[in-house]
């Protein structure tokens, strides 16, 4: 056992080969496997920003540490709760805990997928945590949130892909502070209508599901999803509940090009998704893909005026340092939804990811042996 500087006790259960890629220490919902190298391909030939390479100045913020920051991470780990605001990275953590405003992320902080660019530990889960929804709601009372989030990590090893846990805290919420709308940002459950269908009728005010790159580049930096069958999904969400606000978002600087950013905003509409976020993506360590490319505020601002102005998104929020969830609560009390789309039907919902066919790509798959999920019930 270890002590972390978040007052919480935690199992430390990583590999210590992290020659084979990313396996951080101190996860408490999984065992840590590593994600495999971060060269990919695409990159071949692309000349990429080194590690250590100084950032552009409208990338730097300040450190976090103030009282709300402070008190509220006392919060979430006397709840024995996690945020993607930690787990990811995200620079923004300053700033929105100050406000008094996080991202929960339910469903451990192990996930079974292995992004080559996210910041979550990958691995094996051996937990599913019942009680959570109830601690995760009771928080949001404690906090007076108006609005709050609720995202995850990829569970491929439940047969809902936590689908039931989603909904049950929604309705948690909804129960134990009336006032307070819920977005989710949740994993494609490969493409499982159902497990979509029960989230959706459970009424979060926004479902959100992240497309994260263009086409050419989803199965090098995502092997775990299919580009299709994301946007499918979003699109599915309209056909259930027309009224439902959609939302994805794009990390750009990986490599890809201006006409397979608009392609995608164009894909991302057939669709009718309502809401994007664009926004830089850094590296979280040495073990990660590398940066292709720092894209400038101007071009942010430029994507948001296309977006908008020429591809029809209700709303974009396109900047250096946006991220899903960032400005979450006035784009849920100012947008509204638009017509379904002509994409309502799951696409590539029965087709394998990447991940799950080549010997390329470490990643978990649905049904591989591993340790058995142990129901908590206890806080």
């Amino acid at each position: 056992m270890t002590r972390d500087p978040g007052w919480r006790t935690t199992v430390v259960t990583t590999t210590k080969d992290t020659s084979r890629g990313y396996a951080p220490s101190g996860k408490d919902s999984g065992v840590v496997k590593p994600k495999g190298t971060p060269n990919i391909r695409a990159h071949i030939g692309l000349e990429t920003v080194e590690m250590r390479s100084r950032k552009p100045d409208w990338l730097k913020v300040r450190s976090p540490g103030g009282l709300n920051y402070l008190r509220l991470k006392r919060l979430m780990r006397a709840e024995g709760l996690h945020t993607v605001c930690e787990e990811a990275g995200c620079p923004n953590i300053g700033e929105c805990w100050e406000a008094g405003t996080a991202t929960f992320m339910i469903l451990g902080d192990v996930c079974t997928r292995a992004c080559k660019y996210c910041g979550v530990a990958h691995g094996m889960p051996t937990n599913l945590d019942l009680d959570e929804p109830r601690r995760v709601a009771e928080t949001v009372a404690r906090l007076g949130l108006d609005h709050v989030v609720i995202t995850s990590v990829n569970r491929d090893e439940l047969p809902d892909g936590g689908a039931g846990i989603y909904a049950e805290t929604i309705r948690q919420i909804h129960e134990i502070v009336s006032s307070c709308s819920v977005e989710v940002l949740i994993p494609d459950f490969k493409g499982d209508d159902e497990a979509l269908r029960v989230v959706v009728e459970a009424g979060p005010a926004i479902i959100g599901h992240n497309l994260e790159t263009v086409e050419r580049l989803h199965p090098h930096v995502r092997p775990g999803g299919r580009y299709w069958r994301s946007i499918s999904y979003l699109g599915a969400a309209k056909r259930i509940n027309p009224q439902m606000l959609t939302k994805t978002g794009l990390i750009l600087g990986m490599g890809e090009e201006f006409t397979e950013v608009t392609q995608a905003m164009t894909d991302l509409r057939a669709a009718a998704v309502d809401i994007l976020t664009l926004g830089q993506y850094l590296r979280p360590s040495s073990m990660h893909i590398p940066v292709a490319r720092w894209v400038s505020p101007d071009e942010f601002a430029e994507l948001k005026r296309i977006g908008e102005a020429e591809y029809g998104f209700k709303h974009v929020e396109s900047g250096p340092l946006v991220r899903s969830s960032y400005h979450a609560k006035e784009q849920a009390r100012e947008v509204e939804a638009g017509a379904p789309g002509v994409i309502q039907e799951i696409i590539e919902g029965d087709v394998l990811a990447p991940a799950e066919v080549g010997f390329n790509f470490v990643q978990l798959e649905l049904g591989r042996p591993g340790r058995p999920i142990q129901e908590v019930r206890d806080g």
